[in-house]
Formats: C-alpha cells, structure tokens, sequence
C-alpha cells in the first residue's frame, strides 16, 4: 500500500473516527494563542493558513516556550512539568509522535488539558522497518553485508547449511494492534504469514488477522509464532509484558521484533534466550534504556539486529504530522472536536 494511498484512506477513516468519539473543546474563538515549538517560519506559515482564527506564536526552546505559554490556550510541541506549571489558560497540547509516556506528568493527567498525538500516522514507515529487520534476519543479509568488506561470494553456504527462511506459510504475532500493529499486519499478511494479534481493545476482525484475542490469551499464543512483532504503546500495563516467562514460551527458533517501546519487553530475558540458542534473532529498533550502553550483552550478538529508534521516520512523515497539526489547530480555532484525542489514563 503507497503511503500517499494510505492516508487518502485508511488513515483519514481513521482520524474522523477519532474525531467523532472526541468532545467540543471550546467554542470558537477569534484569536486562541497557540504556541508553537520548533517550528520554522515556512510551517508556522502553513498553520496559520489552514488556522486563520489562531494566533501562532513560534518559539525555539523550553525556556521561551515557558515564557510564552504562560497565556497561552494551546502548545504544539512537547511539553514539560514547567511549562505545565507556567500555564494559566492551556486547553489543548498536540504532541510530536504517537508515544506520549514521556509527557504525561501526573499535573497533566489530572488536569482538563486535551492531549492529542500523531497516532496512526507512522505506521507506514514503523512497519516497514519491522519487516525490514525481520527480512535482515530470515534472509541472513544481517551476515551477507559485512562480506563486502571481505569480497566473499559464499554461495554454497547458503544453498546448504545457512539456507535463508521463508515467510510464506509461517506464523506472525503482533502485539498491539493500533495504527502500528495493523500496518504490520497487513505486510505479515502480504507475504503469506498467518497473522495472529493479542490488543485490549474490541474490534472488528480483518481480512489481514487470523485471529484477534484480548491481552490475556498472549501466552496461548506465543508457542504457535513463528514471528513475535512489539507493537504496544508503552503504559503501566505494558511495562516488561514480555518477560522471561513469556520469552521462554516462544517456539524453539522464533524471532522477536521490537518498533514500538523498549520497555515493553524484559532486556534481561531476550538476552538469555538468544543465550540458550532459543531464538533464532531478534530486530530492535526500540531498547532500554536509550541509547544502548555500549557494554548491554544485546550488542554482542550476530543474529541481532539493532538501529537506533529511527523507525519512524521516512521522507513522508513530516508531511503527514503537519497534516494533522494543520487539522487539530483549525478544529480548535472553530470550536470543533480534536482527532488523535488520546486518554491520559491508559496513555494512549
């Protein structure tokens, strides 16, 4: 699926669906000051464009965003304990990405401020980049790349004793079926995986999932995945929810693959099973902490793969997160409801 189509589709389905479960924030107003950080001259253009009603206030750093937001009725950017506590007035705050974990202070839980994220729209490059490190493992091209160096052409090898594996015919799992976990879905489907899924939330089943359980059938699933792809929001109920005793009901060979959160998974217990030979591999964008100490075990390992938390990202995504900067800046300038309107309880 392009990118473009996606959001033409899929993606705007997704935000009016947001959109209608999320409350009138306020009604509209002539000149709602809406602080903006780390934005240039050319995108705070674009917003007060889509926002004519707003008055858009660019600031460089937290320390003038602290000053600024002190009257300010809304933030785009993210935020900290001061600013929260300088603010007088704020209504709404849109954060940068989807995970919000690192801004949700009890101050702004507590309080009437409306968050949104830029949920959903980074699931075309997230996932991507899963299957990118799940194919650098099947296909071997984690060992194949650095014979460059060498200039060996080990072809009998490969047609032997290392032989790639193929995903047509084998068992994915997804962990978290949001924005991420669906797009994963999709691609794990595309290439002829069966695809099971554990998420909290009940939804309508898809041609793309075999099977869809609550949270609590996880272990019943681990055994039977070939593929293990983390794809949960970090919340205190995902904290480590892959530990060693999930680690160790993994099928013999299995791979894990991490996009979302590092702290959704035990580091500890990946570690011993890659010890005790029990997976095959594993692909990390995410870990914990960040960066990854340069002397964490996980860097030891041939049949790791690991990138530094830039899943995310693409030529496409900026595009996508200022499409929805521009949304939820003239919904709230006109008095309508948000899309992306995350609750600050469960932190997603």
């Amino acid at each position: 699926m392009k990118q473009e189509s996606f959001w033409r589709t899929g993606g705007r389905l997704a935000l009016r669906a947001c959109a209608a479960l999320a409350p009138l924030l306020l009604t509209a107003q002539s000149n709602p000051k809406i602080v903006v950080l780390g934005m240039g001259p050319p995108q705070l253009e674009e917003l007060r464009a889509a926002a004519p009603r707003g008055n858009f206030v660019g600031v460089k750093g937290a320390e003038e965003a602290q000053r600024e937001v002190a009257d300010a009725d809304a933030l785009i950017g993210g935020v900290t304990r001061e600013m929260l506590r300088s603010a007088r007035r704020l209504k709404w705050i849109q954060a940068g990405g989807a995970g919000v974990e690192t801004i949700l202070f009890p101050e702004l839980v507590s309080s009437d401020i409306t968050l949104t994220n830029c949920k959903i729209i980074q699931g075309p490059e997230i996932s991507d980049h899963a299957m990118a490190l799940l194919l650098a493992l099947t296909r071997r091209l984690n060992e194949l790349i650095p014979l460059r160096e060498t200039k060996e052409w080990p072809q009998r090898e490969y047609q032997t004793t290392h032989r790639p594996i193929e995903l047509n015919g084998r068992t994915a799992l997804i962990v978290g079926l949001g924005g991420i976990g669906m797009q994963i879905a999709q691609r794990a489907w595309a290439f002829g995986m069966r695809v099971l899924a554990v998420d909290p939330a009940d939804m309508p089943m898809t041609r793309f999932v075999d099977e869809l359980a609550p949270v609590d059938r996880l272990r019943d699933f681990l055994p039977q995945a070939d593929v293990v792809f983390m794809a949960a929001p970090h919340t205190p109920e995902t904290e480590r929810m892959l530990g060693p005793t999930e680690f160790n009901l993994m099928k013999q060979g299995a791979y894990f693959i991490a996009v979302s959160r590092g702290k959704t998974y035990d580091g500890n217990a990946l570690v011993k099973a890659l010890d005790e030979k029990r997976l095959a591999g594993a692909g990390l964008d995410v870990v914990d902490p960040e960066p990854l100490p340069k002397d964490n075990p996980l860097w030891r390992f041939s049949n790791v793969v690991i990138t530094p938390h830039i899943a995310g990202q693409s030529d496409k995504f900026y595009v996508r997160q200022m499409s929805v900067f521009k949304e939820n800046a003239r919904r709230f300038t006109e008095g309508l409801p948000l899309i992306n309107v995350v609750d600050k309880r469960k932190g997603y």
